[in-house]
């Protein structure tokens, strides 16, 4: 059994049984009318069938056997390579630029150290994640990706602010700039910066969090990209506002790539439906579904940045054939098949105004 709740139970009142029936988000899979995510059914054993005036049987206990744990795709290998080489290169970055006396080495240094601590960020929560629910987090630490991908965002922003910053000041200080030595070590940076983007790229669509990662490498690697452009334009025109100028086109673009990860984090952290998934099409399918009238408090919401949760009262037609198991198996197929959504909880219920909860879940 497992208990998998963020709201304590309430029970519908008025029951003529000898158990108790709830209209929550807690359950206890062992003899209900009820299915709780992977595509597969929690119906009971040995248990006819209870359709009752109110909330159609199921019983939300209490306890922790089995969990459900639906792991994000294993990204360990990449981070650890990725922190490796990053860590690598910045150490010779800035022993090359004190060697070079190059102030913008050192800067750029200090700059891919907080892609180290990114990357670190993100591994620590993908780690977090893995990790099994417990009686104070029932859900498990999977709401840890949400949070290192806004991390990651906000640090991206703020990086990227201040290279702004410093090239605007350098647009009118006129700073000198190193070509060649600027040039050589940015080839180096294009180079592990690429191909730890290229590590975090298969799953950078669908989940935020390795996004997060993608987006820190892939950044550095544009913005390597332009320093070796604007060190060879200085060394053949010898005009040193090249340099941030070309910083300042860059850094715009990283901005605009950065905004969606920033906006996509903070609608997560606020149980924000995920990108991609619309209510009212959920709605409207699973009103399609055979012996289903109506239905009412749909919820979705996130529980990882790769995981999604539903729960909904579903109005079962007291003319259908199709039994509560039934629907809550066709309802379950659908979520996950059309929408990807592996977590929901259902309730059944015999009509709209036949269970007091209706007035108090929320």
């Amino acid at each position: 059994m497992l208990y998998d709740a963020t709201l304590q139970p309430q029970i519908c009142p008025d029951m003529t049984s000898d158990h108790s029936h709830t209209c929550a988000h807690g359950h206890d899979h062992t003899d209900h009318d009820h299915s709780h995510a992977d595509g597969h059914d929690h119906a009971s054993r040995d248990h006819q069938d209870h359709d009752h005036e109110g909330c159609d049987g199921h019983d939300h206990g209490f306890g922790f056997g089995r969990p459900h744990t639906h792991a994000p795709a294993n990204f360990g290998r990449a981070f650890a390579i990725g922190i490796i080489l990053n860590t690598v290169y910045v150490v010779a970055e800035a022993l090359w630029g004190v060697w070079a006396h190059s102030l913008s080495l050192l800067a750029d240094a200090g700059h891919n150290l907080s892609d180290i601590l990114g990357l670190g960020a993100a591994w620590l929560a993908e780690s977090l994640a893995r990790r099994a629910p417990t009686t104070r987090f029932t859900y498990g630490l999977r709401r840890s990706t949400i949070l290192a991908a806004f991390v990651n965002a906000t640090v991206l922003l703020l990086v990227t602010g201040g290279i702004i910053w410093e090239s605007i000041v350098r647009l009118f200080a006129n700073a000198p700039v190193e070509g060649t030595v600027v040039s050589w070590v940015a080839l180096v940076g294009i180079a592990v910066n690429a191909f730890t983007a290229l590590l975090f790229m298969k799953g950078a669509s669908n989940d935020l969090n390795i996004r997060g990662a993608f987006m820190h490498m892939a950044s550095d690697a544009m913005m390597a990209f332009a320093v070796v452009i604007a060190g060879l334009l200085i060394t053949w025109t010898g005009f040193q506002i090249i340099d941030p100028i070309v910083s300042l086109i860059v850094s715009v673009s990283i901005i605009v790539a950065t905004w969606s990860l920033l906006k996509g984090s903070v609608s997560l952290s606020l149980d924000g439906v995920p990108a991609g998934i619309v209510p009212a099409d959920v709605q409207a399918a699973l009103l399609a579904v055979p012996g289903v009238s109506g239905l009412h408090h749909l919820h979705i919401w996130p529980m990882s940045t790769t995981e999604t949760a539903l729960t909904v009262h579903l109005i079962r037609d007291e003319t259908t054939l199709q039994s509560p198991e039934q629907i809550i198996t066709q309802a379950t197929i659908l979520l996950r098949d059309k929408f990807k959504i592996s977590h929901p909880t259902f309730q059944i219920e015999s009509s709209p105004a036949s269970c007091d909860l209706q007035q108090v879940c929320c």
